[in-house]
């Protein structure tokens, strides 16, 4: 038996899995670090080192519980969504999807550092088994968003709604545009009117 193993063992490497999600949602990946997450989960400095064999390890395992919190939220939220609720439901849904659902992700900052974040994912090889296993859950997802809202979809629709979503908000942080969700939402509603 490990000390992860053990329940203060599962305790602690929970809190320094949480603490760093936190972190990667509020700062992007330059803000793990061992210390930062320790100070931020109120543990020692050398548990980090401890519960986790490397930063890549922590940060795989941030990026993991943040996209399980995001999916899990998603589900529920769908689960009670009223079938057939429409058109309106379906833009708002698919852009808590894409732009998150939390209070501040409507707010550019928070939009601007989900952005960085799947970017920064780019560049870092060993998150991209994670981070393709993520991309077909949420192709998934908003299938099942169109379906629930009385919409048809089919794979081609949905990349068409990620690629015009992702567009428009990158275009709104470009434009130092006030409120990338509102421009997202305005381009989502006019192409899936046509």
């Amino acid at each position: 038996m490990t000390a992860a193993s053990t329940p203060k063992g599962e305790r602690r490497r929970h809190a320094l899995v949480e603490a760093a999600a936190q972190l990667l949602v509020e700062g992007g990946f330059d803000a793990i670090r061992h210390r930062a997450v320790a100070e931020r989960a109120g543990l020692p400095l050398a548990s980090t080192t401890y519960y986790f064999d490397s930063l890549d390890e922590l940060i795989t395992a941030a990026v993991m519980h943040r996209g399980e919190t995001e999916f899990a939220r998603a589900w529920a939220q769908l689960e009670q969504t009223p079938q057939n609720a429409g058109f309106d439901t379906l833009v708002e849904i698919v852009l808590d999807l894409l732009l998150g659902d939390e209070p501040e992700s409507g707010d550019a900052e928070a939009v601007l550092l989900r952005y960085e974040r799947l970017v920064g994912t780019g560049r870092r090889p060993y998150l991209k088994p994670l981070m393709g296993s993520d991309a077909v859950k949420l192709r998934e997802l908003l299938a099942a968003v169109f379906t629930k809202c009385g919409f048809p979809s089919d794979a081609d629709l949905i990349e068409q709604v990620i690629a015009l979503v992702d567009g428009a908000v990158l275009n709104a942080i470009i434009e130092i545009h006030a409120d990338p969700r509102a421009r997202a939402r305005q381009m989502l509603r006019a192409a899936l009117l046509k």
